[in-house]
């Protein structure tokens, strides 16, 4: 190292510094509160439904006011006849409950019930599911 000149640092300084805060933290009470003994203006907003659980109990939505004030009949479409006597035939054939078919098409056995009852709501998975299970053309007969 003879003959080398002074030592010196070509980097330039390095100043480490704390993370600007986080919205959370500029919200949070203490610092809310120092901004008002500072006399710093704060924005206050109401937020719809904060805090609270109203969006799951029974109040009125905007659809179901919508269909109160409809003057039309407007209900689920239902299971046809046709369709809940097919299911029940064709499982009284293949000798299977209710709950069996259930467990065959993984679905649980009040789905089974509910469609030889006709009071479900015509799903075409689960129709074709019925069809592979019971091997037989529950769709489009006519």
């Amino acid at each position: 190292m003879s003959g080398a000149g002074p030592i010196s640092q070509d980097w330039e300084p390095v100043v480490l510094r704390k993370k600007a805060p986080t919205a959370a933290a500029k919200t949070d009470e203490k610092a809310v509160n120092a901004a008002r003994r500072a006399g710093a203006d704060i924005e206050t907003q109401k937020k719809y439904n904060a805090g609270t659980n109203k969006a799951a109990s029974s109040s009125t939505s905007l659809n179901t006011k919508r269909l109160d004030e409809d003057t039309e009949n407007l209900a689920h479409e239902k299971v046809p006849t046709e369709l809940k006597k097919a299911i029940m035939q064709a499982r009284m054939d293949k000798k299977l409950t209710q709950a069996q078919l259930a467990q065959v098409i993984n679905e649980k056995p009040q789905v089974i019930q509910e469609y030889e009852s006709g009071k479900a709501i015509p799903n075409q998975q689960i129709i074709g599911k019925l069809e592979r299970a019971l091997g037989t053309k529950l769709r489009g007969k006519k």
